[in-house]
């Protein structure tokens, strides 16, 4: 059962970023980075600032969105992810990225986020 897909929401203060089926999820939370499968147990996980979350939809492709805190939400039927800010690895400019990591301070909002965008793009890129 655990390659059986189970839907999946990301949304933003801004916008929803996310409606669909996945196999896989994997968010970076304050107690670690979980793995969800479908029917996993019940939780609900504070989001990182700083973080990602992967998604592998059930058509076998990965998608990864930088995130920057918000809750994780599993039902055992579904995973909702509800995020202070996300946005998709694809758009991210990761020189900009590291050009922001590399002038500010470490533990400020702003190298948090540019944290964030590059790990996301770093998971997005891994080989599956």
């Amino acid at each position: 059962m655990a390659d059986t897909g189970f839907p999946v929401e990301v949304v933003s203060v801004e916008e929803r970023l996310y409606s669909g089926e996945a196999t896989f999820v994997i968010a970076q939370t304050t107690e670690g980075e979980l793995g969800i499968l479908n029917h996993h147990e019940p939780l609900l996980g504070q989001l990182i600032p700083g973080g990602f979350v992967m998604i592998e939809q059930s058509d076998g492709k990965r998608r990864v969105a930088s995130v920057q805190g918000g809750f994780l939400s599993v039902t055992g039927e579904t995973v909702t992810v509800l995020a202070e800010s996300a946005e998709w690895a694809r758009d991210i400019d990761v020189d900009a990225a590291r050009a922001d990591l590399e002038s500010s301070e470490e533990g400020t909002e702003e190298h948090e986020r540019a944290l964030s965008r590059i790990r996301a793009v770093e998971q997005l890129n891994q080989e599956k």
